[in-house]
């Protein structure tokens, strides 16, 4: 007969999409997100924070920066991490749906209210919603809140910006891997093509910024050439760099 205590796919499949959106460093059972996670799932706080360091344990962005996470991580979670690594939109629809159902609640009743459009209308896309809110979420996490060029720590100021934007890569809308966590001044220079990131993660700035006056030069132009801060997981996709190098930056 099968353990009571074993870890179902659906239980899995919802602590993925938390190990997701917090920093690694604050996966412990003391977390409030932790805690609320666990009393959905009919789990313990610290039986989460374990799940979530398993995760951590197949990560290999963690990895290259000696953090191993734990190591027994079973053959599901294995299996979910491959899985929704091809598919974030997935992991996301999925886990949304399991945790409406858990609660009795409709699946537009729990998208994030960072998302609802203005004048509390009513939401026209729910799934181009929760894709939103996992993608900001995922994003500034991995950043731990942290601008990558400046170093600024202020959230409010800060956007998930995507490499390939929205609208040229519909399958990588979602995931974190194609996002850079920047304020809103850097944001807006990198999504006019302004600065970029190099393949070896260095700022870039273009050279149509060099006649520009002290400030510009004070706020952006002296970034040129340093490494970005990179993120605690999903480092930018390579791919995603060159593409945003050769089609959007203007040298």
């Amino acid at each position: 007969m099968p353990r009571k205590d074993l870890w179902t796919r659906e239980q899995t499949i919802i602590a993925f999409k938390l190990y997701c959106s917090i920093p690694f460093g604050q996966a412990h059972s003391r977390n409030k997100k932790v805690k609320e996670v666990a009393s959905i799932i009919g789990r313990t706080p610290g039986a989460v924070a374990r799940k979530l360091g398993n995760f951590g344990s197949l990560d290999p962005e963690l990895r290259a920066r000696g953090i191993v996470g734990l190591s027994n991580r079973s053959k599901l979670d294995e299996e979910i991490w491959n899985e929704f690594h091809e598919n974030w939109s997935k992991l996301v629809l999925i886990s949304t749906e399991l945790v409406a159902s858990k609660e009795k609640k409709k699946l537009e009743d729990i998208v994030d209210n960072d998302y609802q459009p203005e004048g509390k209308d009513v939401i026209r896309n729910v799934k181009q919603r929760l894709n939103q809110g996992f993608f900001r979420t995922s994003v500034l996490a991995a950043y731990e809140n942290t601008c990558c060029i400046t170093g600024l720590k202020i959230p409010e100021l800060h956007t998930a910006s995507h490499i390939v934007p929205w609208s040229v890569d519909k399958k990588n809308r979602t995931n974190p891997h194609n996002g850079l966590c920047l304020n809103a001044l850097h944001d807006r220079a990198f999504d006019k093509g302004l600065i970029t990131i190099s393949k070896d993660y260095k700022v870039i700035v273009s050279s149509k910024l060099n006649k520009e006056d002290k400030t510009i030069k004070s706020m952006i132009v002296k970034y040129h050439n340093n490494n970005i801060i990179k993120p605690h997981k999903f480092l930018p996709d390579v791919e995603f760099l060159e593409y945003h190098n050769d089609n959007i930056f203007k040298p």
